[in-house]
């Protein structure tokens, strides 16, 4: 057990005016299961960076034991156990070999050229080899976004029975309640740490922002009495004051003015009293509700369609030369349905998505798409994004205003907008082709695993949006308790 403490630190990107973080400060133990969380944007994986040594910032970072970050930079044409090797000259195979029968990974992909291996294979052999090491953290950055449900399972299992301590990014709220002890979260001010898992953290922030909210609305009525009663106050201030020297006017009277005076004077301090009192209600209102995440509703207009299939398929099947991917594929979607296709890695899952918006043209059996369908695609990759924002807007023929809406509902700050794509995170890239989708008007939705890199605020928006607006919908997803609200059927493959 070591201390990992963080002391002020202070981040900004070279040629960027805003920081990542200003003057943040945390404690982790070096035995936690953290789980590290944090809309898209906010330095999640600059974070890891910063522990690893990779980027330096102002401030402490003071560490006693060493850091190792997932995923490291390997040689992909070479044969998989010595790109393993050529990074940690030390492991032996018995200890990968060990390593990967505990997440139920064939060993014989060890001797496969690397860049062969599926991304679940290359996620799994890349943590085999970091928990090989002694007295080291893991910095383990999404490691879910290339497993299947099935491989998320043994993963988190994996996970779960390790003594070793890791700082772990993920979006995927199943798979961080099974494997974390304690939750790090990056907020809109700060950093703030819990003891619990996802689903800990998530019941205490409700219930933060609720006592906030009762609080907020609490301090705005004492506002408007206090604003009310400094009206009154400083009425009968002003009128002691004119009763004062109307009465030092009219010589021929008796006045006690000494008492006047004083009247007004202690009417004047009541007022000035009130004022302060509400200034500095009006301030503690302002310190309320900077870290509750808002999540606007987002709205899509799905295309009504006839009670015809829009899809159908018979007996359908692909290959890649002599490689079969899938066969005798069967199945039916009409209108108003939310399809998902499931199996494990490399059954064809992709493929089928791509057979359907006509990527792929060689297939044996049938398949057959309603007339006058139109269909929006979000890809699995977000490769070929470049270029600005308007760019990418007006080569697709979206609503500017429209597209740069639904972007700041799903977080992005309006200094975002400047950047070019490339130099967006992975999650952002993600939402500028769910964005694009969101203004798209289509009879049917074909989302290639729309949730990877995307954070928990946002994928709970996008199921609030499925389920208000029920598009017709065939995707494909991993996260279990995103598939169990939205699917209306599965097609397992």
């Amino acid at each position: 057990m070591s201390v990992i403490s963080v002391e002020h630190l202070t981040f900004c990107h070279n040629g960027s005016f805003e920081p990542v973080f200003n003057d943040i400060s945390f404690r982790l133990d070096s035995s936690w299961k953290t789980g590290l969380i944090g809309r898209n944007g906010r330095g999640k994986t600059t974070l890891l960076g910063l522990l690893s040594g990779r980027w330096k910032g102002e401030g402490t970072v003071f560490h006693k034991v060493a850091f190792e970050q997932f995923p490291f930079s390997v040689n992909s044409d070479s044969i998989a156990f010595d790109a393993i090797q050529e990074h940690f000259p030390q492991l032996q195979v018995w200890q990968l070999e060990k390593e990967l029968e505990q997440m139920q990974c064939d060993t014989a992909c060890l001797w496969q050229i690397y860049s062969t291996l599926s991304g679940g294979q290359q996620t799994k052999l890349h943590l085999a080899a970091l928990f090989c090491l002694e007295n080291t953290v893991l910095l383990i950055d999404e490691p879910t976004n290339h497993l299947d449900e099935y491989g998320r399972k043994q993963l988190s299992s994996y996970l779960q029975q390790k003594k070793q301590g890791f700082l772990l990014v993920s979006h995927d709220r199943t798979f961080l309640d099974a494997c974390t002890d304690h939750t790090l979260c990056i907020t809109k001010t700060g950093i703030e740490l819990v003891a619990g898992n996802y689903s800990v953290w998530k019941e205490q922030a409700e219930y933060k922002e609720h006592f906030q909210q009762q609080q907020n609305k609490k301090l705005k009525n004492e506002i408007v009495q206090l604003e009310q009663s400094a009206r009154k106050a400083a009425c009968f201030s002003q009128k002691a004051e004119q009763e004062k020297h109307n009465k030092s006017a009219d010589r021929t009277g008796s006045v006690d003015r000494g008492f006047l005076g004083s009247k007004a004077a202690r009417l004047m301090k009541k007022a000035k009293q009130i004022e302060a009192r509400k200034n500095a209600a009006i301030q503690e209102k302002s310190k309320l509700l900077q870290d509750i995440e808002t999540c606007p509703h987002l709205k899509l207009s799905p295309l009504p369609f006839h009670n015809t299939p829009l899809i159908e398929a018979k007996e359908l099947g692909f290959a890649y030369g002599t490689h079969t991917v899938f066969s005798n594929i069967n199945f039916s979607l009409y209108s108003g349905q939310r399809l998902v296709l499931q199996g494990k890695n490399g059954c064809g899952k992709s493929t089928l998505l791509r057979l359907v918006v006509g990527q792929e043209t060689s297939f044996c059996g049938t398949l057959r798409l309603a007339n006058g369908l139109r269909l929006a695609y979000l890809p699995q990759t977000t490769q070929h994004l470049q270029g600005d924002l308007y760019s990418f807007a007006q080569l697709h023929g979206l609503d500017i205003p429209l597209f740069f809406a639904v972007l700041r509902k799903l977080g992005f700050a309006r200094t975002q907008f400047q950047i070019d794509l490339e130099k967006y995170s992975n999650g952002q890239k993600k939402k500028v082709l769910i964005a694009q989708n969101l203004c798209t008007s289509a009879h049917l939705y074909i989302w290639d695993e729309p949730l990877n890199f995307i954070d928990l605020d946002s994928r709970l928006q996008i199921e609030n949006l499925l389920l208000t607006f029920c598009p017709t919908l065939l995707f494909v997803e991993h996260d279990s308790a995103f598939v169990d609200k939205i699917a209306t059927h599965r097609l397992l493959l």
